[in-house]
């Protein structure tokens, strides 16, 4: 199991690379999401079913995070129980937060740009207060704030694990404390652009972090106290 979530969190920082790079070539992710309906709708429908399909695979993307913190909590838990068990519930946290957040463009964005681009003037002026108002409590709140708080915090417990229990590496310990605190910092960025640079520094975090600790996970060797050797 330990193993098994190592690969998907490593699997999935590579894939969250590829699908978030499809995006950023083909719909102008993520600079599109603070773009009006008028703009970012008929752009959505553009993509094609190509895109809508990449979109799905994005908003299922986040249940990596389940089989990750089960794997920290088997790796720490013998020692630091509540610590990681708390920290797997952000997980679990972090994966409904950020599927919630995803799905909506591949669903009832989806839906909504179909209607846009038919509506009269009057109806798509509707159809945009829906689409602002599901960015900001999907997108912003739930998706955003909510999931990425999680597991920064996810982050920061079994870093702080790490630095306890494998002192002889505690440099990963410390690089996975700094993106923790980077993303607990990054992710009000939609509140104010001071944050800015460091939620951009984070992108290239997140994803390293991920890698690291994953492959760290996959090559585990528990030795009889639960520590790996």
């Amino acid at each position: 199991m330990i193993r098994f979530g190592g690969f998907c969190l490593a699997v999935g920082a590579l894939a969250f690379l590829a699908v978030f790079s499809y995006l950023a070539a083909n719909f102008n992710y993520p600079d599109v999401l603070d773009g009006p309906a008028a703009t970012v709708l008929p752009s959505l429908l553009g993509t094609g079913t190509t895109g809508r399909v990449v979109w799905t695979i994005y908003a299922f993307l986040p249940l990596i995070w389940i089989p990750a913190g089960v794997a920290a909590f088997e790796a720490f838990g013998a020692e630091r129980r509540g610590v990681m068990r708390l920290a797997m519930f952000c997980t679990i946290v972090a994966s409904v937060a950020m599927v919630l957040g995803l799905m909506r463009w591949p669903s009832i964005h989806w839906h909504l740009a179909q209607a846009y681009v038919q509506a009269a003037p009057a109806e798509q002026a509707v159809i945009a207060a829906t689409f602002d108002g599901l960015n900001t409590y999907l997108g912003n709140f739930i998706g955003e704030f909510l999931g990425e708080m999680a597991f920064s915090t996810f982050f920061i417990l079994t870093s702080l694990c790490w630095l306890r229990e494998l002192p002889r590496r505690r440099w990963m310990g410390w690089f996975g404390v700094g993106t923790g605190v980077a993303g607990l910092i990054g992710m009000f960025r939609n509140v104010t652009s001071v944050v800015a640079p460091i939620a951009a520094l984070n992108n290239y975090l997140l994803p390293a972090f991920m890698i690291f600790l994953g492959s760290a996970l996959i090559r585990w060797r528990p030795s009889p106290t639960g520590v790996s050797q």
